[in-house]
């Protein structure tokens, strides 16, 4: 999943005509730009419109499932829409009162949002009933669906270190993909289309990871430690060369 990143889109951005049909009467913001070329659109009647070119590895099909499944444990965005055609696939959600924890907001209290986003992470992990998930995110099924979209993947990988914890893993637990509320507490988890079973330092390592990309370096320990475990880092490398070669 090496990407390149996502970012703020400029409010110049132009709106797909089916995010128009979409938003209907609404007016439109562009607030999020992938990094595949996806869009995602806030509207002044409460609503998300997440808009894209069809993704090989996780499809808004997919995603929509995952939130009206995983809405039963944790705060997760109502699904209001659904929808692909030839070339795009798109997901309509309602608003919630939060920000990203990369919003422009906690520029200048990174530590808050890292924490809470660390705490959130936990929180998700320990609420998900494993027994109860369809879907798996294992080392497996991931390099498997890398090399059927042409990705080679290093023979080393595929002999992970073994599970410290199964949990129900988000699948890309990278710090814009939490919600803080207007005080920096956790408030919901978006982004869900990878969510599955899977060793619980599979999203640590991500999380830990992401906070380098989003604030620069010496943050991943910080996000450790408010997940609550101590840093273990064989499981940490493996998993970040997972996501970054796969």
């Amino acid at each position: 999943m090496n990407l390149p990143l996502a970012s703020f889109p400029p409010a110049s951005t132009p709106v797909p005509d089916v995010v128009r049909r979409l938003a209907g009467r609404a007016r439109l913001e562009p607030v999020w730009l992938n990094g595949i070329g996806g869009l995602t659109f806030r509207t002044d009647d409460g609503r998300y419109i997440k808009w894209g070119p069809h993704d090989l590895e996780a499809t808004m099909r997919e995603e929509a499932d995952r939130m009206r499944w995983a809405r039963r444990w944790i705060p997760v965005p109502v699904v209001l829409d659904q929808g692909s055609d030839a070339e795009h696939e798109w997901l309509v959600t309602a608003a919630l009162p939060g920000r990203s924890a990369v919003d422009p907001r906690w520029r200048d209290s990174p530590e808050l949002a890292v924490r809470a986003v660390g705490t959130a992470l936990r929180a998700l992990h320990d609420a998900l009933p494993v027994d109860q998930c369809p879907w798996t995110w294992d080392p497996a099924s991931r390099i498997d669906n890398a090399r059927s979209r042409g990705v080679t993947v290093p023979e080393d990988l595929t002999v992970p270190p073994s599970p410290d914890r199964l949990v129900v893993c988000h699948g890309d637990a990278c710090m814009p993909n939490t919600l803080l509320d207007d005080d920096g507490r956790p408030l919901a988890h978006v982004d869900l289309a990878a969510l599955g079973v899977a060793d619980r330092w599979a999203d640590i390592a991500v999380a830990s990871m992401s906070t380098g990309w989003n604030y620069g370096p010496g943050w991943d320990d910080v996000l450790i430690e408010a997940y609550g475990v101590e840093p273990d880092q064989a499981r940490l490398e493996y998993y970040r060369r997972l996501w970054n070669e796969t």
